[in-house]
């Protein structure tokens, strides 16, 4: 194999790996985005403090117990807590 075609290839490779991952991630913002948005309907208006982002992300990372209790702890009624959860995974 010549060596133009060899790094080619390589570059190619490269190219698709990096653009994957760039593609990957807004999705996660996306993600938790959704969660957050669900806690500040109950809030009507209201800006999600830290701890709802927090805690969206936890739910994000796959921990929904944690994401649950952490909206709830915060004054998030049950309900959204856990629908906010859910959309952050979704």
């Amino acid at each position: 194999m010549r060596t133009s075609t060899r790094i080619a290839g390589v570059l190619t490779g490269l190219t698709l790996a990096l653009g994957g991952v760039a593609f990957t991630a807004p999705a996660a913002h996306a993600d938790v985005s959704a969660c957050i948005n669900q806690v500040e309907r109950e809030l009507q208006g209201g800006e999600a403090p830290a701890s709802v982002r927090t805690a969206c992300s936890v739910g994000y990372s796959g921990n929904h117990e944690e994401c649950v209790s952490g909206l709830t702890g915060g004054g998030v009624t049950n309900g959204t807590a856990v629908t906010a959860c859910r959309a952050s995974v979704s």
